[in-house]
């Protein structure tokens, strides 16, 4: 039996929970969330979907799940302007959810914003492996990506790197083309802002991020080894540690398998490195230092 756990039964952890038992992808979903009439509408709606499916709210089930998603805590609103504006409001989320997961399943998966400060927040409280704990953001920040190349007549795959945020890292280096930089720095600047204008319209971006989810954790199931842009844990890659950011990963049955080392030119190295430094400080709150 192959089980997946979501903290957090909103948008998108609801809709990922939907989406994973309709494609197949687990037998059982441990499903909690603190708000209680919302938790019992999405079990009763996944139960009327008629699947063949098992549907637990029992927290202590999280701990044995092949892989758990972390998506609860204060989404972002149209007046919140990035996504690291939320670390206060969501640290306390993070050290209930390491509690909780002493012991741990196999593999985490964090979606949970500013998700890669929250990423490495859980992998300092739980005390695992820094390979069982992956952010959730690149593959999403990356079919934008791919949107806008299109847009500018540039028909490539977009792979994006750094901060799932204001620091993250298009790499045009990958497409096989040369962009200027105002080019690039003008797709850059659309691309900070390609979640608002569905945040503003629904509430939300939902369907985007549950798609990704899931292919994710059907990564980790099916033991893939598939490369995702993903957040991970750095202890030396690209030159940084200290924090978790976007790089391209491996991903299989036990999570990250190794973690590439791209050669990057020099506009998408300082990119990098600016990332790296602002998240690193933001992960200062979980070292116990002070920074943010």
């Amino acid at each position: 039996m192959t089980s997946l756990a979501i903290l957090g039964a909103g948008k998108v952890g609801g809709e990922t929970a939907y989406l994973s038992a309709v494609l197949g992808l687990v037998d059982e979903i441990v499903l909690y969330d603190v708000y209680e009439p919302l938790l019992r509408a999405q079990v009763l709606d996944l139960q009327h979907t008629g699947l063949d499916l098992t549907i637990s709210t029992e927290t202590k089930r999280m701990r044995d799940a092949d892989i758990f998603v972390f998506a609860a805590g204060t989404p972002r609103t149209p007046e919140i302007r990035t996504r690291a504006d939320l670390l206060e409001a969501n640290v306390p989320v993070v050290k209930r959810c390491a509690e909780l997961l002493q012991g741990s399943p196999r593999v985490i998966v964090t979606v949970t914003n500013p998700m890669d400060a929250n990423n490495y927040g859980l992998w300092r409280s739980i005390g695992i492996d820094r390979e069982r704990c992956i952010g959730f953001g690149g593959q999403l920040d990356s079919a934008r990506f791919t949107g806008f190349l299109r847009e500018a007549g540039i028909s490539a795959q977009g792979v994006v790197l750094g901060e799932h945020g204001e620091h993250q890292v298009p790499v045009f280096s990958k497409t096989g083309l040369k962009v200027p930089v105002n080019e690039r720095e003008a797709i850059l600047e659309r691309m900070r802002g390609a979640s608002m204008e569905v945040i503003s319209g629904k509430g939300g971006t939902v369907f985007g991020p549950a798609y990704h989810i899931a292919m994710l954790a059907d990564a980790v199931i099916h033991d893939r080894r598939r490369v995702f842009p993903c957040s991970c844990v750095l202890d030396g890659e690209y030159g940084l540690s200290g924090c978790s950011l976007g790089v391209p990963a491996r991903i299989g049955r036990d999570g990250i398998i190794e973690i590439e080392e791209w050669r990057l030119d020099p506009w998408e190295s300082s990119k990098m490195a600016e990332a790296g430094a602002f998240v690193q400080q933001l992960c200062r709150k979980f070292d116990g230092k002070s920074g943010t």
